[in-house]
């Protein structure tokens, strides 16, 4: 999996007034968390972009005022009216305990169902994976090539080396349906056979 490089510097203060504060001058309030201590620390919001504002998911590489950790971005705050990111939250990386993070999904190939104009609905973008950290895949595959018209791949069908998939097995993740125009022209030869 890709790594971020984030440094960042230690609060002083604790508090809405200095988170405020933090904010008007271009940071981001942030705690990490997992290991002995919590670390709360500010990040600028422009370090920030590359590993929030993607569907990849990042180690990021935590230089706190000189102490390196290594973390995942678990949770993420925003204003609710102007989208400015308000707060983050890390989660210390253990390499012998496992960790949840939700995985990308990327589509491989090209369904059979789709060439004959079938439409193709993608119902979840990513999935819970649990593993250890050295574990987790960049992107989980969903390959095409045998998704036919009325057909659909399922979370259960997802097979990982050395994780779990933690959503519903009975989720659909990708499917086939048949398109209005091609439902019309079976209807069309239907009426033709008569």
């Amino acid at each position: 999996m890709k790594s971020i490089a984030i440094s960042g510097s230690l609060r002083e203060n604790v508090g809405k007034r200095d988170a405020k504060e933090l904010r008007y001058q271009g940071k981001v309030p942030a705690v990490l968390y997992g290991g002995e201590k919590q670390y709360h620390f500010a990040v600028s919001a422009a370090d920030l972009k590359p590993a929030i504002y993607t569907p990849d998911v990042h180690f990021i590489d935590l230089d706190i005022d000189g102490d390196k950790h290594r973390a995942i971005i678990q949770e993420t705050q925003f204003h609710p009216l102007t989208d400015q990111l308000r707060h983050v939250d890390f989660l210390l990386l253990n390499d012998k305990k496992e960790v949840s993070v939700n995985i990308p999904i990327k589509l491989t190939g090209t369904s059979p169902g789709v060439k004959m104009g079938g439409k193709l609905v993608q119902k979840l973008r990513n999935l819970r994976v649990k593993a250890l950290p050295n574990a987790l895949p960049q992107y989980i595959e969903v390959p095409l090539g045998a998704l036919e018209v009325g057909k659909s791949v399922r979370v259960e069908e997802i097979q990982l080396e050395n994780a779990k998939v933690l959503n519903n097995g009975d989720d659909t993740i990708v499917s086939v349906i048949m398109s209005r125009a091609l439902r019309q022209a079976e209807q069309e030869a239907a009426k033709d056979k008569k």
